[in-house]
C-alpha cells in the first residue's frame, strides 16, 4: 500500500529517513522521476541513504504508472517520492489515483516568487499544477516532517 505521496526536491533525506521512514515504518521508497532514473551517481547517491531494511525503487514516470497500482494494493508500505509537482500531473494525467498530496521541500530557485513556511517556494506553474491536483480531489498539505503542523497549500495560494 502507498502510505504517502510526497513532493520534496531533494527526494531521498534526512527528513525522509530519519522522519517519516519510522513514522509510517514504510517499507519501500519509490522515487518518481525521468531525470534521476538515468542518472547512475544520483541513483547510487539515494541508494547510500536508503536505510538497508528499506527497498529503492527508482522509476521513471512510465514506469511507475505501471507499477503504483500494484504497489497500492500489495501488503508493503511504500512511500512515494516525486522531486516536483510536474511528475504528480504526470501520474496523474496517467490515471494514477492518489487521495492526498504531501509537499514537503520545494526549494527557492529564480522565479519562485511565493512563500510557504521555510521549504517551499513556488511560481506560477506550481500554483496551477497544485490548483489541477486539487480540483482532482486530491487533498494538498504542507509537511517538512511528521511532527510539523499541516498547512492548507490552497488556502495558502488562493
Amino acid at each position: 500500500m502507498i502510505i504517502l505521496y510526497r513532493v520534496d526536491d531533494r527526494l531521498v533525506h534526512g527528513q525522509v529517513v530519519e522522519g517519516w521512514v519510522p513514522h509510517l515504518r514504510a517499507e519501500e521508497l519509490a522515487v518518481v522521476s525521468d531525470e534521476i532514473s538515468g542518472d547512475e551517481m544520483r541513483r547510487a547517491i539515494m541508494r547510500f541513504a536508503t536505510p538497508e531494511e528499506v527497498d529503492l525503487k527508482i522509476m521513471t514516470v512510465a514506469e511507475a504508472s505501471a507499477y503504483l497500482p500494484e504497489a497500492a494494493t500489495s501488503a508493503k508500505k511504500v512511500l512515494l517520492l516525486l522531486p516536483g509537482l510536474s511528475e504528480a500531473v504526470a501520474l496523474m494525467d496517467k490515471g494514477i489515483k492518489f487521495p492526498s498530496l504531501n509537499i514537503g521541500g520545494m526549494h527557492y530557485s529564480a522565479g519562485k516568487n511565493l512563500s510557504i513556511g521555510k521549504a517551499i517556494f513556488l511560481n506560477d506553474q506550481d500554483c496551477a499544477s497544485l490548483r489541477t491536483l486539487s480540483s482532482a480531489g486530491i487533498k494538498i498539505e504542507g509537511r517538512g516532517v511528521p511532527s510539523d503542523s499541516p498547512v492548507d497549500l490552497m488556502e495558502a495560494i488562493a
